[in-house]
């Protein structure tokens, strides 16, 4: 669960054997079972990853933007320690969410006070939103809700004013997990994507992406693929191998695109502004080329 949308990137390929598997929801605690993967060569599954991402993802004010970001992680946060409890050490989620903070520089008060705080927060639950917007593209939308009637309904309501629908839209996508890294070692150095590769390899990823940070527009990441279930394994093996994450987790990647005019792709920029500033509202994944 990461909190942003879709990005702009270049997509390198190579070959690995690779065993995949789904992840049932976006807030369960990674298994790590230890598995090769493979480096995808096929264009479609990463589709839904240019120049548009660029665009859709421009930024109001970023200390709005950072604080809806702190306000999101401090959520996700509190389900973590409702599920695994408050010691990181024992609870893989809730450590990747605290790594994920420092990296945004999330407060260290702020991160405390979201752990302790858990039991003076209602109590909320995960749901996933599909819909087609303008243009027939497909929107997946993912929340944290203590209310999922409330939520839904304010969705509908944004999507028909803005061109939108609620349809089934999951059959486009894939769930993978997605290790996001800097493009600088842990010793500053930058790595190449010949690097990358090659570090993907032996961490037993499956692809690797070089994309536009989704917080902080002006810097380039790494977002390495890999199967949901081997996530923590290939996160460990990239820290091993000298990378810095700044998060990891689920994600639902286009295995199909659309593509758009652009009267359409104003259309759906609005609309998915509209849509991210709902506080429910932790991601949103669209299948736009």
């Amino acid at each position: 669960m990461s909190l942003a949308l879709g990005r702009f990137c270049f997509s390198y390929r190579s070959s690995l054997w690779r065993s995949l598997s789904g992840c049932q929801k976006a807030l369960e605690t990674l298994r790590c079972p230890g598995r090769e993967a493979r480096l995808h060569t096929s264009a479609v599954a990463l589709a839904g990853h240019n120049k548009w991402s660029k665009v859709k993802h421009i930024k109001g004010p970023k200390d709005a933007a950072r604080s809806r970001l702190f306000n999101k992680l401090t959520v996700m946060i509190r389900v973590a320690v409702r599920e695994g409890g408050p010691n990181p050490d024992f609870n893989p989620l809730l450590y990747q969410l605290i790594e994920q903070g420092r990296q945004r520089n999330m407060p260290k008060a702020s991160i405390e006070a979201a752990i302790k705080g858990v039991d003076k927060s209602k109590p909320t639950s995960y749901a996933l939103y599909q819909a087609r917007g303008p243009g027939g593209c497909s929107l997946i939308i993912e929340l944290l809700t203590d209310n999922t009637s409330r939520s839904f309904a304010a969705l509908r309501l944004l999507l028909n004013k803005n061109g939108g629908t609620h349809t089934d839209a999951l059959h486009c996508f894939n769930k993978k997990g997605v290790v996001t890294v800097q493009t600088q070692d842990r010793d500053g150095k930058p790595v190449q994507m010949e690097q990358a590769v090659e570090l993907a390899i032996q961490a037993g990823a499956e692809d690797v992406e070089q994309v536009q940070d989704e917080e902080e527009e002006e810097k380039d990441v790494y977002k390495y693929i890999c199967d949901s279930s081997t996530l923590r394994d290939v996160r460990n093996q990239l820290i091993v191998l000298g990378l810095v994450p700044i998060s990891s987790g689920p994600e639902y990647l286009p295995n199909r695109t659309v593509q758009l005019s652009d009267t359409d792709k104003e259309r759906v920029f609005k609309l998915l502004e509209l849509i991210k500033d709902q506080p429910d509202v932790m991601r949103v994944y669209d299948n736009i080329e």
